[in-house]
């Protein structure tokens, strides 16, 4: 459970930084994401996902 935690944790950080640092990179990046087709926002959430899990598999393996 302390892993969850952690890992939600890091998303937060890092999402805050964002909003914090470029909040008009945010916008831009908000309105591009409404221009795209749902399938490709589907295709990119799931290469998202893949690339996540890529990531842990490397920081579980190398550890």
């Amino acid at each position: 459970m302390s892993d969850v935690l952690l890992g939600i944790g890091m998303v937060l950080v890092i999402e805050g930084l964002v909003y914090a640092l470029a909040p008009s990179l945010v916008e831009r990046l908000l309105e591009t994401l409404r221009a795209m087709p749902v399938e490709a926002r589907r295709t990119f959430g799931l290469g998202a996902i893949a690339l996540g899990l890529v990531f842990l598999w490397g920081a579980q393996r190398f550890h």
